[in-house]
């Protein structure tokens, strides 16, 4: 059975060079975003030679990037964050300069720094004479791109504009998004059910008010996709966000900790991993007013408060635990109180974070973190939240590979 084509979510930045294939970029950002993806372009200055950047911002929806030493572009979205942003970074097409130059590893304009300065995949889409396509340099060049794990797509073969016949010409749009949307799935965690929880909870005070929290829920449903793409059977459960559900995956709406705690432990017997990446009220009201409270002569008000359920560490001390992934968000000593959580809850895997950077963590598209096990620290840079969905799960499936052995 043919996998789908799924890009939901993916931050894709894509990259063009000077050639008439340059016309093939705008129909290959229609096909991309057609699979869900969301697409930002940055251009060569021989690339606006063959096609304008208004038409491909017109199709993308977002501004397309041209200059390297733009003020307006680096304060708003910058060549390190354009890096940071991409899932994947695609050229296509890309010429013979361009591939050479990657080689060296060049970066004297703004996509040449940005592929330098980014911790995504690469992919380029060669576009050329086929006399340039089969000289010894760009043969070479090219080996040494494979040989650093950039991904390469085509060319195909026929007619080229400068009537020639051979290979050179760049995949057709439509096998190109395929191509991108396969090299985000994989199965290293098939056969197994992930279940996540993400996003604050609301602990209600009477019909009207509530207390809750900052999460956005971003970094939860960016590892629910994320298990997706490596096969997993992939189950959400979220408290009230804003977010567009992931594609194929079981969303369970909740509102409370209790909500969460219930539908956590109804799914723990078909469990095989638990990421508890929710922000979860440590307390709720012992009662809640049946309704509005009104305002009284007094200054202050008393709420008295009940523990809520602590679920992760329900989870992890259940008799057939599943392997469990817990979150530490702090402001302060984050490596050290991390580790106390991992070891007082008896989880297999912690995540921590520094919420009190307002560049990264709650409602930021960006975070950085550290993925702390009994034995290892491993730390994954600030990146989008997307991108470092896809290295924790890596990472999870990498546990427990070796667990299984």
């Amino acid at each position: 059975m043919s996998v789908v084509p799924n890009l939901t979510n993916r931050q894709i930045l894509l990259g063009v060079t000077g050639g008439i294939a340059a016309y093939k970029s705008a129909e290959l950002i229609r096909r991309l975003q057609d699979y869900g993806a969301d697409v930002r372009v940055v251009m060569t200055r021989a690339a606006q030679e063959f096609i304008t950047p208004l038409t491909l911002q017109a199709l993308s929806g977002n501004p397309v990037h041209t200059d390297l030493l733009d003020p307006a572009a680096e304060a708003a979205m910058g060549h390190i964050e354009l890096a940071r942003w991409a899932d994947l970074l695609l050229i296509a097409p890309a010429s013979a300069d361009c591939i050479a130059r990657l080689t060296q590893g060049q970066g004297d304009d703004l996509l040449t720094t940005v592929c330098l300065a980014s911790r995504c995949p690469l992919a380029i889409a060669p576009a050329m004479n086929q006399a340039m396509w089969h000289h010894q340099a760009t043969q070479q060049n090219l080996e040494t791109l494979k040989q650093r794990g950039i991904h390469q797509f085509g060319p195909g073969a026929g007619g080229q504009a400068c009537g020639d016949v051979g290979l050179g010409r760049m995949s057709e749009p439509e096998a190109l998004a395929k191509e991108v949307s396969q090299l985000f799935s994989h199965n290293a965690l098939a056969g197994t059910h992930v279940v996540i929880t993400a996003g604050p909870t609301r602990e209600a005070i009477d019909p009207v008010r509530y207390i809750t929290n900052h999460s956005s829920g971003k970094m939860g449903y960016a590892l629910a996709r994320a298990a997706v793409d490596a096969g997993a059977k992939t189950t959400l459960i979220s408290g009230p966000t804003s977010l567009a559900k992931p594609a194929h995956v079981n969303v369970i709406d909740v509102v409370s900790a209790k909500d969460m705690y219930d539908a956590s432990m109804a799914l723990l017997p078909s469990c095989d991993i638990f990421i508890a990446s929710a922000a979860v009220a440590d307390f709720r009201p012992v009662a809640i007013a049946s309704e509005k409270i009104k305002k009284t002569g007094e200054d202050t008000m008393t709420i008295e408060m009940v523990k809520n359920p602590d679920i992760v560490n329900e989870v992890s001390h259940a008799s057939d635990r599943p392997f469990t992934v817990g979150f530490a968000a702090e402001t302060q000593q984050v490596v050290s109180y991390a580790k106390d959580k991992l070891i007082r809850k008896k989880l297999d895997l912690i995540i921590a974070n520094d919420v009190s950077d307002q560049s990264i963590g709650f409602n930021s598209d960006n975070n950085a973190v550290t993925l702390i096990n009994t034995t290892t620290e491993h730390v994954l840079p600030q990146a989008s939240k997307s991108q470092l969905a896809d290295d924790i799960i890596n990472y999870i499936a990498q546990m427990t590979a070796t667990n299984k052995k």
